[in-house]
């Protein structure tokens, strides 16, 4: 299997992506060249292109002529930024806004994601193309599991949600614009909320919807219990700030926004309508 696929902007099928195997690079920019290096034994300096390595031309005026290099290894790659000046941003399309910035003259910066969208800044455009990282490597969870068995006590839980509670609905409706594409969606409302979980809750309504959001931000600790702090400050972009938390920990993944739509995890407890717990 291929380490890294590089998809242009404008490929509309496998004929024109770019293949890496381990250890092989790309260099792209508008008219990208590697150096010329000195003949053998001399070695390239760290981060530099060899001589043989992919192209990508990126035809654009406001793109340096080699604007930068990916590098692929077994199970991931490496972005190294040629410009002086030009920061890059490397986006997940899945991650709901997750990104990583490549700071101008940064060699071998690893990239995490699974799938990518690498953006250049060319004069008032973007400039983009994508690149795919199939041999991400995952452990077998019976056997983290079984192993973590042999040691003693399981690990207590960072962020405990039941899926099948009210409130994880809540938390699922309140994600469900950022995690269907559109990163910087704004937030529904309340009513929103409760209208989107209508369907499956006939008594949603702005007071329980409300009840669970103040319950999630206790249970996610983004602030302590009424009774641990009396008269405590108010915690201001509470949905903002759980949002950004189940986000960036994979609290609500895409695939589980089926929970409003009566898909699993939906065998869900009485609804609380006001001091009452989910």
């Amino acid at each position: 299997m291929d380490s890294v696929i590089v998809v242009p902007a404008h490929c509309t099928g496998p004929a024109g992506q770019i293949r890496l195997g381990p250890g092989q690079s790309l260099l792209f920019g508008r008219s990208p060249a590697p150096p010329a290096w000195p003949d053998p034994p001399t070695r390239p300096a760290p981060g530099a292109a060899p001589p043989h390595c992919h192209r990508l031309t990126l035809a654009h005026p406001g793109v340096s002529r080699t604007a930068g290099e990916i590098t692929a290894t077994g199970s991931f790659w490496t972005l190294s930024n040629r410009s002086v000046r030009q920061t890059y941003v490397v986006e997940n399309p899945e991650g709901a806004g997750e990104h990583i910035k490549v700071a101008p003259r940064r060699a071998d910066a690893p990239v995490p994601f699974e799938f990518s969208r690498v953006v250049l800044p060319a004069g008032d455009e973007l400039v983009t193309f994508d690149v795919w990282a199939p041999r991400h490597d995952y452990f077998d969870e019976a056997q983290l599991v079984s192993g973590a068995a042999d040691h003693g006590d399981a690990t207590a839980l960072a962020f405990p949600l039941d899926r099948g509670k009210r409130y994880f609905q809540v938390l699922a409706a309140l994600c469900e614009p950022r995690l269907r594409g559109a990163p910087h969606a704004p937030l529904p409302t309340v009513d929103q909320v409760a209208e989107r979980l209508r369907p499956l809750w006939p008594a949603a309504g702005r007071a329980s919807v409300q009840w669970n959001i103040d319950y999630l931000a206790v249970k996610l600790r983004l602030k302590q219990p009424p009774e641990a702090v009396a008269g405590g400050p108010r915690l201001n972009g509470k949905k903002e700030s759980l949002v950004s938390l189940a986000l960036r920990f994979d609290l609500v993944r895409e695939d589980e926004l089926a929970v409003l739509d009566g898909g699993e995890s939906t065998s869900v407890s009485s609804a609380p309508e006001g001091g009452r717990r989910p």
